[in-house]
């Protein structure tokens, strides 16, 4: 699926509406942002349409506020920092629509960052009156935020209506280039790694992956429910009764495809400095807390044989040391791989930085939620939405 990316575009003299991800974290009452990497990764959509002489039109959400404005989550802190980091003045609008945002884009500034578009509730209701005000006096529509690509809303779906054009910026086309490639064409041996709490949260990704991949190595509090449906004993860790049945059957279905963990680390209770166990049959007393040194030492093996892998979750409470280790070395053993590595947002990020070797990895993804609908073989309407090449 071929989209139009801001490199298609021409871009002089035309005033584009972006839709970044600006969702930072914010501290001190929403008044100090913590970490600007949302930020820095739209810098070069933003520098290239600037190089080409568009103006820029900002747009995002931060946080959740309901539908109705809160100072918490404004976007004025994100305008400071993003001057700063462009170099330039950056406008910050009283709001997303109205007259004097109107009034605004049709003035001299180059780069005008829109108020909070979730202040408004029409904005999670992909409001067609809504979206046309987006869009108003606008030439063409940038979509670099791959982070909110899974949500139909006025400034990811809507606004397109009401364009001529609708492209992937840089950012999201490096995502879909990705994406695509190890989900459609991947180079064989192609893995799966999936991490996390509960089989329902990931249930259409096992299902897609096993389309896609040779092998799918599952870890993390989702493996005892599969350990259950065996009838192995599990405990008193984390089982989803409900779905049991189901790991019974993506298992029949997955033959010798899905590999499970041959021993856990087991804890009485979840706090650091407990006394653990490395178990190959967990105590009815105990709960599974990550992968043991023989799963690390099975999965490893696995992964040197791949040359693309797919990751998205933890193989353990990986947040709490020393239940990182199973999820720590599968990180460097991606990075060692050599292959093509894929690696879903959210905590499967935060691993591969724990273990110093996010630089090593082909691609992580900026979107936690997008990826896994994305590797669950769904269409993100912000995708489906940008015009075809």
């Amino acid at each position: 699926m071929a989209k139009l990316s801001i490199r298609d575009l021409d871009l002089k003299g035309k005033r584009v509406f972006m839709r970044v991800d600006f969702n930072v974290p914010l501290a001190s009452g929403g008044q100090e942002i913590t970490s600007d990497k949302r930020i820095k990764a739209s810098l070069p959509s933003i520098k290239y349409a600037l190089e080409q002489g568009a103006q820029v039109v900002l747009s995002s959400h931060l946080g959740r506020p309901k539908g109705k404005p809160n100072p918490e989550m404004s976007l004025k802190p994100v305008a400071r920092r993003l001057e700063e980091l462009l170099g330039q003045p950056v406008v910050m609008a009283p709001d997303c629509i109205g007259p004097e945002v109107d009034a605004l884009k049709q003035g001299p500034a180059k780069v005008i960052l829109l108020e909070n578009v979730r202040y408004h509730p029409q904005e999670e209701k992909n409001d067609a009156e809504f979206a046309r005000q987006l869009a108003a006096g606008c030439d063409l529509y940038v979509n670099d935020a791959f982070g909110s690509a899974h949500r139909a809303h006025a400034s990811t779906v809507g606004v397109i209506q009401h364009l001529p054009q609708a492209a992937a910026g840089l950012l999201m086309q490096k995502e879909l280039e990705y994406l695509f490639k190890v989900t459609q064409d991947p180079p064989r041996p192609c893995l799966g790694l999936l991490g996390g709490a509960k089989v329902s949260d990931k249930i259409e990704v096992i299902e897609n992956l096993l389309k896609i991949v040779d092998k799918l190595l599952i870890g993390g509090a989702m493996a005892y429910t599969f350990f259950k449906s065996q009838g192995r004993p599990v405990g008193k860790s984390l089982v989803e009764e409900d779905k049991v049945e189901l790991a019974a059957r993506v298992l029949e279905q997955a033959g010798g495809k899905l590999v499970l963990p041959v021993d856990t680390v087991v804890v009485a209770e979840i706090k650091g400095g407990v006394d653990y166990q490395e178990v190959t049959t967990i105590p009815e007393d105990l709960m599974g807390v990550d992968i043991g040194p023989q799963t690390i030492e099975l999965f490893t093996r696995e992964i040197a044989q791949a040359k693309s892998i797919i990751w998205n979750g933890p193989m353990g409470v990986f947040e709490v040391p020393p239940f990182d280790r199973g999820t720590v070395a599968v990180a460097k053993a991606v990075a060692a791989s050599g292959a093509m590595s894929v690696v879903g947002g959210g905590d499967s990020e935060k691993a591969v930085k724990a273990a110093g070797v996010a630089d090593k990895i082909s691609h992580i993804s900026t979107g936690g939620g997008a990826s896994l609908e994305f590797l669950s073989g769904l269409l993100l309407p912000g995708v489906a939405a940008l015009t075809e090449k």
